[in-house]
């Protein structure tokens, strides 16, 4: 059994990389750039302090030739949730973007049954229902082709890519390094959108590496590493409930940074998605 102690450093090992990893929002609403082309900058700047950093520490980057597969897939639907995720902040508010985004708890609750041959059980569904009211209430018009109701499937697309991620690393992660793991998946990430260089217009990154620097480092290297360190001291119920303050965090630096004031149905929206994703995390940690 953990000691008290130790379980309040893996509480706040987990809120402090919550922090870290909801500056993406108000960064990617920053950065002005083509979405590829801030995701592979992101990628690649992110595999170079992480490669450092592991030699620095000497951490081995052996990986059993079994989890090779794992690692190849949960990179490439990490780099599908970057994509995704971004598009829908272009498109709307940290609010929205992150908030439908954060159905990945929900999603996740749903799709271990699928993948990993749990029992389902009817309240997923019944949970499911109120994620999709306050997806509903979260996009403010539902008019076909209104940019905020792309923005929303984006987010809920970026969080099921998340989910799936989350689900198939779960088992490797008490067996690797997560710094060692988030280097392999950037690495992975920046080498296939490599090409989006010689495709767009690069010339305004100049103007943009304070922006892409914050983003590589804080984010995604010391941000995502902390999360994945996580996996090991949580159950994936218990990352769930703990996460969840991710959306709290995000609206608040959109709010500080961009000057975001999220209106009272997105606020509501949020409400109902938190609610819903606290519920079955606190249900299923019983």
């Amino acid at each position: 059994m953990k000691s008290k102690s130790l379980h309040i450093n893996h509480l706040l090992e987990i809120n402090l990389a919550m922090i870290f990893i909801s500056t993406s929002g108000a960064l990617g609403r920053y950065v002005q750039l083509p979405v590829p082309v801030t995701i592979a900058s992101r990628a690649g700047l992110a595999f170079l302090f992480l490669l450092l950093y592991c030699k620095w520490k000497k951490i081995s980057f052996r990986i059993a030739k079994k989890d090779h597969p794992i690692l190849f897939l949960s990179g490439i639907f990490m780099g599908i949730h970057w994509l995704t995720y971004f598009y829908a902040l272009q498109l709307s508010s940290v609010a929205i973007g992150m908030l439908s985004m954060f159905t990945y708890p929900i999603l996740t609750a749903l799709l271990e049954p699928l993948i990993l041959k749990t029992p389902f059980q009817r309240i997923h569904f019944v949970l499911g229902l109120l994620v999709l009211a306050g997806i509903y209430l979260l996009a403010p018009d539902f008019e076909t082709g209104s940019s905020n109701i792309v923005a929303v499937g984006l987010g809920v697309f970026s969080a099921l890519a998340y989910a799936i991620r989350n689900i198939i690393l779960k088992s490797r992660a008490a067996h690797y390094n997560g710094s060692l793991m988030m280097t392999y998946q950037t690495g992975i990430v920046g080498f296939i959108l490599a090409p989006v260089f010689f495709i767009y217009n690069v010339d305004a990154i100049a103007d943009q590496w304070p922006a892409l620097l914050t983003l590589a480092l804080f984010t995604t290297a010391i941000g995502h590493t902390l999360f994945l360190n996580c996996f090991k001291h949580f159950s994936i119920t218990t990352v769930s409930i703990l996460s969840s303050v991710q959306p709290v965090y995000g609206i608040l630096i959109g709010v500080v940074f961009l000057s975001e004031i999220p209106s009272w149905t997105t606020v509501m929206g949020g409400i109902l998605i938190l609610s819903s994703v606290v519920i079955e995390s606190v249900r299923s940690y019983k």
